[in-house]
């Protein structure tokens, strides 16, 4: 390791993932089952000196109002609070995903993109949160002011990745189910497994890969949720569904996407967010990961044009893929 890059990598890097070589991990590193070159430093440069950056405006919206304490029955209210961070009620338990409250997303409070639309949902006013759904590393998933908060004030117990856990217990978590994919932990009386997806992890200069990235389902009696956080398109959603059986509810990316030629391999865009939506055989998509960040060449209200299109091509309605007001509540059938 370069002499310059070793104090970098002590400040911000996650301690890696140790155990034993499985399909998706050598030992040393995760990689997806489709294969994904990572784009190299030149590729980067390429990208940064040729951006066509869409307009993002700031917005100042007024917080969306407290949401009930718990749910009964058969209903599921799902809160767009924003980015991938959603508020998820199911027949008594409240869960929360990849939560960020930051104004910004990097390593400290003055580093990483920051926010354009502030969180949809006042901390305070949450109510109780029994788990959080974290999908993998990156700084605008894991936000550490947010989950020492959490552990704080909630005491969740969260579901996340193989290597996350030590992570997560500096910043106060108690108690870290890590899971590699298709490995399932106890909730109460249901079952969060761990899914694969395409991406990849990393916080620092030299721990790409070393933590895993998944998304997370919830096998709840009231029926099954699907949260994706980051992704590529590919033979996985189909798999999910033929596991595990289409969900009730999938949360689905559809930001960040542009250009195409950088970003295809990890994340979907609109279109192929639907067509996952088709693989899965969700009754419902919500759309999410847009709108929050600038971390692309995609512009604020782009993804949801391009999701509207995407719809009408491929015929699917806005009631089967729905973009969500922002800290409004939304009960889903």
């Amino acid at each position: 390791m370069p002499g310059f890059v070793r104090p970098f990598s002590v400040l911000f890097d996650a301690p890696p993932h140790r155990g034993p070589v499985t399909d998706h991990f050598d030992g040393r590193r995760f990689h997806n089952r489709e294969s994904t070159e990572h784009a190299g430093f030149g590729s980067l440069i390429k990208w940064m000196a040729g951006r066509k950056k869409g307009p993002w405006t700031r917005v100042d919206p007024e917080p969306g109002p407290p949401p009930p304490e718990r749910v009964t029955g058969e209903t599921c209210r799902v809160t767009f609070v924003g980015h991938a961070t959603l508020l998820v009620q199911m027949d008594g338990m409240n869960l929360l995903t990849d939560p960020v409250w930051g104004a910004r997303v990097g390593p400290g409070a003055r580093l990483g993109p920051k926010r354009f639309r502030p969180p949809a949902l006042n901390f305070d006013d949450l109510p109780p949160i029994d788990a959080v759904l974290l999908s993998h590393n990156h700084y605008d998933h894991l936000c550490e002011p947010t989950m020492r908060r959490l552990a704080e004030t909630h005491g969740p117990v969260v579901y996340t990745g193989l290597g996350n856990g030590a992570l997560l217990r500096r910043y106060g978590i108690e108690e870290v189910h890590e899971l590699g994919w298709w490995q399932s932990a106890p909730f109460g009386e249901t079952a969060v497994t761990a899914v694969p997806m395409r991406h990849f992890s990393g916080r620092g200069a030299t721990d790409r890969d070393r933590t895993l990235w998944c998304g997370l389902h919830v096998a709840h009696p009231a029926g099954g949720l699907l949260f994706a956080g980051d992704t590529g398109y590919g033979e996985h959603f189909a798999a999910i569904r033929e596991r595990l059986g289409g969900p009730r509810v999938a949360l689905l990316p559809i930001g960040a996407y542009r250009p195409r030629w950088f970003m295809r391999s990890v994340h979907v865009d609109p279109a192929e967010a639907v067509q996952a939506h088709r693989d899965l055989g969700a009754q419902t998509s919500v759309a999410m990961h847009f709108g929050t960040f600038a971390l692309a060449d995609d512009g604020m209200e782009e993804p949801l044009r391009d999701l509207a299109d995407a719809r009408t091509e491929q015929g699917v309605d806005e009631a089967s893929f729905r973009v969500l007001d922002h800290g409004i509540g939304a009960e889903l059938p």
